[in-house]
């Protein structure tokens, strides 16, 4: 007979919670590595004076007042009423105490006397139990700042209220006052030369984001630290080999678009000089085939290059966009519902924007029989939402979808009788803003296509 051991997993501890609470910006992160060390500086200084220095400094004043308080003991133990009445005068005038003898009164118990917590009155009682021993009862309290000492002599209770000033150090108040003010400029002072010095590195963030989504930023110039200019002079040679890159790309295959379609327009004409026949017309539709790829090829290339960002309607490009999908498939105009109330206004290229939402239109029209637009906006992003009826893509087609070039053979083909650039050119627009595309199950039963630019 077997029998199986299950073993639990061991706990795995991370950090999570440390850097939860981190300050994820690299000014507050600057401030703490400036501010930990003060701190810790700070308190071992505050440690070691309190703790060593002053309790030290407070053990040898103790010493003193202790040997105060046994030398009167020793009076009232050796002088007649008489002479112990002007001794403590002078004892008090010399001594600075206010004496007084309280006859015929006694001290409690060590045991009953309640235990003190502070430095000061620990180290005054230990002090004075070493000095008059064991035999006699004694007590120490405060009177306001001051101490009250009362110790049992043989008639009485001498009583002493000795100055704060005599049993401890007059100065910690300051020390602490000193620390805490010099720490607060050091820390004022660290607060704005980092604010100067991230203050470059957050521009220079703003201005690679504006970059992503398509925007131009004009204004834009290197300064700061060595290093931050020298980060933000690579970021505008990048920015210039890109645009520069992607110029070069859309006039090459423009070119190439124009050269190819000159031909092909003289195709086409002799082809309709031709008399009419099944072969012809095959042609012919080849022909159109070519052109419309040729488009395609040229859409996605351009991408959005030398087009410029303006604040524009957001709803508005997306109305249109699908009205144009709509007239290019000479679908009817009651197949497609566009739900866009509300003005939402963005930054946007809004030609290339429009040529990718144009082509999730037509996509969701080519295999559904309803379509439905729909334009958002929250706090953090727009959306564009089209959705259909058809019978939309199987989950794990779907990013392979977004492949340019690639035509899906199984389930819906969103590709077909393209070239396989719809989608990938609407997922270039997308990112092209800073954005995204993707592709989930509609409520309608087929695809949803979301748009989401940020705002």
């Amino acid at each position: 007979m077997s029998s199986s051991q299950t073993t639990s997993p061991e706990p795995r501890y991370s950090g999570g919670l440390v850097k939860r609470a981190l300050p994820r910006g690299l000014f507050g992160r600057s401030l703490i590595i400036i501010v930990a060390p003060m701190f810790i500086l700070q308190a071992i200084v505050s440690y070691i004076f309190f703790e060593r220095d002053v309790d030290a400094s407070t053990r040898r004043l103790s010493a003193d007042i202790a040997a105060d308080v046994s030398f009167l003991i020793a009076l009232e133990d050796k002088y007649p009423a008489k002479e112990r009445t002007q001794l403590r005068a002078l004892a008090a005038k010399r001594l600075r105490y206010d004496i007084t003898f309280l006859a015929g009164q006694t001290i409690p118990p060590p045991a009953k006397l309640p235990k003190h917590q502070s430095t000061i009155d620990r180290a005054l009682d230990e002090v004075i139990a070493q000095q008059i021993g064991e035999v006699r009862h004694f007590e120490t309290a405060r009177a306001g700042n001051d101490f009250d000492i009362r110790v049992e002599v043989h008639d009485g209770v001498l009583r002493m209220v000795v100055p704060r000033e005599r049993a401890t150090v007059s100065a910690p108040d300051i020390f602490i006052l000193w620390m805490v003010g010099s720490s607060l400029i050091l820390l004022g002072v660290a607060v704005v030369f980092l604010r100067n010095q991230v203050r470059p590195i957050e521009r220079l963030a703003r201005a690679a984001d504006a970059f992503g989504k398509g925007r131009a930023v004009p204004d834009f110039k290197p300064y700061g630290a060595t290093e931050v200019r020298r980060a933000a002079e690579a970021f505008l040679l990048m920015r210039e080999r890109m645009d520069r890159y992607l110029k070069q790309r859309t006039e090459m295959l423009a070119g190439v678009s124009h050269d190819l379609k000159t031909p092909l327009t003289r195709i086409r004409l002799q082809l309709a000089l031709l008399k009419p026949s099944a072969d012809i017309d095959a042609m012919r539709d080849d022909v159109m085939q070519m052109e419309n790829m040729l488009s395609e090829y040229l859409d996605f290339a351009r991408g959005g290059a030398g087009e410029q960002a303006s604040v524009v309607d957001l709803s508005q490009v997306a109305r249109q966009a699908a009205d144009r999908a709509v007239r290019a498939r000479m679908a009817e105009p009651r197949r497609l519902v566009v739900d866009a109330p509300q003005t939402v206004t963005l930054a946007i290229k809004p030609h290339a924007l429009g040529r990718g939402i144009t082509n999730l239109v037509d996509n969701a029209l080519k295999h559904g029989r309803h379509v439905f637009v729909q334009v958002a906006r929250d706090e953090r992003f727009a959306e564009i939402i089209v959705d259909d009826d058809g019978p939309g893509i199987p989950e794990e087609l779907r990013e392979e979808a977004f492949r340019p070039f690639h035509r899906l053979d199984q389930g819906r083909n969103l590709q077909a009788g393209g070239v396989g650039l719809g989608l990938a050119i609407a997922r270039d627009v997308a990112r092209a803003h800073g954005g995204d595309l993707t592709l989930d199950k509609s409520p309608q039963g087929g695809l949803r296509a979301v748009v989401r630019l940020p705002v």
